[in-house]
């Protein structure tokens, strides 16, 4: 019998390795502009062509490499930050694997320029799906140049399940952010497809948030400071009135390492407790230095998730933190004022500053009298009397019933309404009643219809804006007073990519740079809602969109401006108005269902309603 275990070729090993490491373009940015940090650059470019799919370019001034240097990189587990297993007890930079370039160069065509300041001549590697190719001197800046093109470019099935260029370069701008806000002393700069997105000079870390985040932050930052034998934690957190639903602004930062940590997350979110709306959540950005001993960032491949020693503990810290922090914000005042020029305020002893006795003042007033007494002329009658506004009302007069003589007598009310009733049962009316401003009741042949009003009325709005999308019709109403609203660097690429779609729904942005666009004009038939909210509503549902089909971006847009704009519970409709939402919910492709799958109706059969009154 065959022997069946073999060793896997250096190629494939490092293919599978590459499933863990380089799970999209993102994860090569990540991976490269962490090595450009623990280099020592303090300027890195990130150049992107199509969302990563066929150039990811990144450029650092940092010590670069020698020429065996820039070969042995590429090997697996070669690494310069890590010589025994005692070493990962310690860890102060970003990689230790050795893992991403062997990985990066497995599945797609990489090469790189590099040179040491001290060194005449530069190393140039070319490398494609772990083969090299090329190496040779040549005349180069100092630092490294990383060119990755055509990733996945050897396995189509990677490559096929890559999300939309929008998507992708999405998660690109997320990896850029939390790779800029840990290192707020080193210029950044992201290009997409020969266009500067955002260029992030050193900066504190406040100001790094804004220049990432957009102005408006700023107003909406508390600052955290602690210092305590276990953790030291400075950075800020959100004022309640920054809390929202959506796009909410989370990071941790753990010794310079962006992670995540539900658990901390929780703590941060405990301190806002019946502060703010259930369900919503506020932003946060802290930074947390620990002993690297205490921790271990080797639990995930991403290095994305961190094991805590005595979490529990931390976990007291972080929310004793943000109570403080936001205890601090109560008590100061909303202005601000220089202390040096508030004008002292004399306290005066008032019995000492007056001779005489302090007493309660005096009020006179006359116990006897009635205004009822008082006559007042009368300018109907010309009378001076007020009882005589009532005259004829209590003796045999009649009252002048003049204005009201054309009302038809209780006769013909009947007919008339009996007319009505007739008509109505001609055009096959059916009574339909709201139960609690939430439920519409219809009968039908079987039984009683439920239908939940607001999931109706989203069903109904989202087959119409969806095909407004599509068409490119819907009217736009202009604003008197154009709203400005400042986004975030990912929210931006998604407003200026999404731009036709919302012309398309009726609105009318401009883009008036630096992370602000004014909204000149709205979806007709909004009145009431706020265009910001709106706006901000769709931009957050396309960015959780991650199918790659434009139909479902479509979709998404839909449904987000249908939730919006939708009754809500509790509004009162006429009986007009809740036929026509129940007619137009039965003319849609599926009125059982709203588009995220709630249901919208049910019937209760005829014999479930005899069977509780048969007992």
């Amino acid at each position: 019998m065959k022997d069946i275990i073999q060793l896997l070729p250096d190629s494939v090993a490092n293919q599978i390795a590459a499933g863990e490491v380089v799970q999209r373009p993102a994860s090569v940015v990540k991976e490269l502009m962490e090595n450009s940090i623990d280099a020592g650059a303090t300027k890195v470019q990130v150049i992107v062509s199509d969302g990563g799919r066929t150039l990811i370019q990144i450029i650092d001034d940092g010590k670069g490499m020698s020429e065996i240097d820039a070969r042995l990189a590429f090997e697996r587990h070669a690494t310069s930050k890590i010589k025994s297993a005692e070493d990962l007890f310690s860890l102060s930079t970003m990689g230790f694997r050795g893992e991403a370039l062997a990985s990066i160069a497995a599945v797609a065509q990489v090469e790189l320029l590099t040179r040491r300041p001290d060194d005449e001549l530069g190393t140039c590697v070319a490398i494609s799906g772990s083969v090299l190719e090329q190496q040779e001197p040549v005349m180069v800046s100092a630092g490294s140049n990383f060119k990755v093109k055509n990733l996945f470019y050897n396995i189509p099935a990677r490559r096929k399940f890559l999300k939309s260029n929008q998507t992708e370069f999405n998660n690109i701008v997320t990896e850029f952010e939390r790779v800029a806000l840990a290192n707020c002393n080193i210029e950044f700069s992201l290009s997409h497809n020969g266009s500067e997105v955002i260029s992030l000079p050193p900066s504190s870390f406040r100001q790094r948030i804004v220049n990432l985040f957009g102005k408006k932050i700023n107003q909406q930052l508390v600052e955290v400071e602690v210092a305590s034998p276990l953790i030291n934690i400075k950075g800020f957190v959100g004022t309640p009135e920054s809390a929202r639903k959506k796009g909410v602004l989370q990071y941790f930062f753990v010794n310079g390492r962006y992670m995540r940590h539900p658990y901390f997350a929780k703590a941060v979110n405990s301190a806002f407790e019946d502060i703010i709306p259930q369900g919503e959540q506020v932003p946060f950005f802290l930074c947390i230095n620990v002993e690297p001993s205490r921790i271990d960032v080797n639990i995930h491949p991403t290095k994305t998730e961190i094991k805590f020693e005595d979490e529990s503990d931390l976990w007291k810290i972080i929310a004793a933190a943000v109570r403080e922090a936001l205890g601090r914000f109560n008590a100061t005042p909303s202005l601000e004022f220089d202390d040096d020029n508030i004008p002292d305020i004399p306290v005066m002893d008032i019995v000492s500053a007056n001779s005489a006795p302090v007493s309660a003042p005096r009020v006179s007033y006359n116990p006897g009298y009635n205004p009822f007494k008082t006559r007042m002329p009368d300018y109907r009658t010309g009378g001076d009397s007020w009882e005589m506004m009532y005259d004829g009302v209590a003796g045999d007069k009649p009252l002048d019933l003049s204005p009201f003589e054309d009302l038809p007598d209780e006769d013909l009310q009947s007919n008339v309404c009996k007319e009505v009733e007739e008509t109505t049962l001609l055009e096959e009316y059916i009574p339909m009643a709201q139960y609690k401003g939430q439920y519409i009741l219809v009968p039908v042949k079987n039984g009683l219809m439920w239908v939940h009003q607001r999931r109706a009325h989203i069903r109904v709005l989202f087959e119409k804006y969806k095909v407004q999308i599509q068409e490119k019709h819907a009217a736009s109403q202009g604003l008197l007073f154009p709203e400005r609203v400042d986004v975030t660097l990912s929210e931006s690429v998604t407003i200026e990519n999404i731009q036709e779609e919302l012309s398309a729904l009726g609105f009318d942005i401009s883009n008036l740079g630096g992370g602000s666009f004014a909204i000149n004009g709205v979806p007709s038939g909004i009145d009431g809602l706020s265009p910001v909210k709106l706006l901000m509503d769709i931009v957050h549902g396309v960015m959780d969109e991650t199918g790659n089909v434009k139909t479902k971006i479509y979709e998404r847009m839909a449904l987000s401006m249908a939730k919006d704009v939708a009754v809500v519970a509790g509004q009162i409709l006429s009986p007009d108005e809740m036929k026509v939402l129940v007619d137009d919910l039965f003319r849609t492709s599926s009125p059982t269902l709203t588009p995220d799958g709630a249901v919208v109706l049910y019937v209760m059969p005829d014999k479930d309603i005899e069977r509780e009154f048969s007992r």
